[in-house]
């Protein structure tokens, strides 16, 4: 495999990162609200114009479960920025309707488990799913892309003449969260070509078809991702942007508000986190000009794990199993040996429930964007992980 390389379009998303100061994009709304800006009417998918949109029932999340980092907002919308955030509804009758404000971003839709339509960058809408079988249906809206410059709002589902929106999905007893970098979001998974120039990156990537998430279903758990490309825990790729990393971002709701804290509602317990931050930091080698030798970076990664260690097992309890992975990366091994070492240490100073992790290439194609891996191989690396799950001592 060769080394996973930074394109254009990652040292934008790296060169566009919410520095400390600077405001956040806000979505552009379309020419006509409430219609998407690509509708084309099938059987299902029906014509759509700005005077039909619908108000949703009050209150976004009394009628939507989500797991994910959302902030309510003043105008009866809840914003978000991570990648993979995802609502969950219930309604009686024939449509639903989505309201949605996100220029950046790519969604998909699923009715009752089944993927509808995806949405790209659809702007200000109602996103509406007509003709269906009278009766009671499940619908699920998730952010398959990554855009940490923008915040992207959702105001709810609303039904179709003559039915209803019901009350929101119990919420699952699992929990997992996923905190690391491209891999986690799952960077250009579904791209055919290595190559993606323009916007392919974005259209390829998918959240939902992350190992994290299918990790997630499979287990029927609820989950965040809580993943952030091209950074690192002390060192972000090939040493770019040394004024953040990763832990810059890590309390947000909001990517790209600076001092933005998400406020846990209290609902948000996960049993198992999987840290997976390292790549970026030890991918590349260090660079004339920047802050590290090779030994001080590692040094300064250590200290910084555990510390990130300290604030995980401080913010979620004693009895919440904390995974510290980490992978093959090309040309060395300094990746996998330290983040082994932090475990140890952690261990050795009686903490018995943080574990390490570790999955090999073998069997991964990289035929993502920029040598990442595909869904293929987010596919195998979800039953790894759900393998070595099911050896941790979880109470759930």
């Amino acid at each position: 495999m060769r080394p996973v390389r930074v394109t254009a379009v990652l040292a934008a998303l790296l060169g566009t990162m919410a520095m400390p100061g600077t405001a956040g994009a806000t979505p552009a709304p379309s020419s006509v609200e409430g219609c998407p800006r690509d509708w084309s009417a099938t059987k299902i998918f029906e014509a759509c114009d700005g005077d039909s949109r619908q108000k949703p029932a009050s209150g976004v999340l009394a009628k939507a479960h989500t797991a994910g980092r959302v902030k309510v907002d003043g105008g009866g919308s809840v914003q978000y920025s991570w990648p993979g955030v995802y609502f969950e509804g219930r309604f009686r009758g024939t449509g639903v309707g989505i309201v949605l404000n996100d220029s950046d971003n790519d969604y998909d839709v699923e009715v009752d488990g089944a993927t509808v339509a995806t949405l790209v960058t659809p702007g200000r809408t109602t996103y509406w799913v007509k003709g269906l079988t009278g009766g009671l249906h499940e619908v699920r809206l998730v952010k398959r892309t990554e855009s940490p410059w923008a915040t992207s709002a959702f105001s709810g589902f609303v039904a179709a003449p003559g039915g209803a929106v019901l009350g929101k999905p119990a919420a699952r007893h699992r929990q997992i969260e996923f905190i690391g970098d491209s891999y986690t979001v799952g960077y250009g998974n579904r791209s055919d070509t290595r190559d993606c120039p323009g916007d392919k990156l974005a259209r390829t990537t998918d959240a939902n078809l992350s190992f994290g998430a299918l990790t997630a279903r499979r287990l029927n758990a609820d989950y965040q991702i809580n993943a952030f490309s091209g950074l690192g825990m002390v060192r972000n790729y090939n040493g770019r942007n040394p004024e953040v990393d990763y832990r810059t971002y890590y309390d947000r709701a909001l990517l790209n508000v600076d001092g933005d804290v998400w406020r846990n509602p209290g609902t948000w317990r996960p049993q198992l986190v999987v840290v997976g931050l390292g790549i970026n930091d030890f991918s590349t080698p260090v660079n004339a000009g920047e802050q590290w030798t090779p030994d001080t970076l590692v040094a300064a990664y250590r200290t910084a794990y555990q510390a990130f260690l300290d604030k995980l097992r401080a913010r979620y309890g004693p009895r919440t199993i904390i995974v510290v992975s980490a992978t093959y990366v090309y040309n060395t091994t300094v990746f996998a040996e330290t983040a082994q070492q932090v475990v140890q240490e952690r261990n050795s100073g009686g903490d018995d429930r943080v574990r390490y992790w570790y999955y090999d290439n073998s069997g991964l194609d990289y035929l993502g964007c920029d040598w990442h891996p595909s869904v293929h191989d987010h596919q195998i690396i979800a039953g790894r992980l759900s393998d070595f799950i099911a050896t941790l001592p979880l109470r759930w």
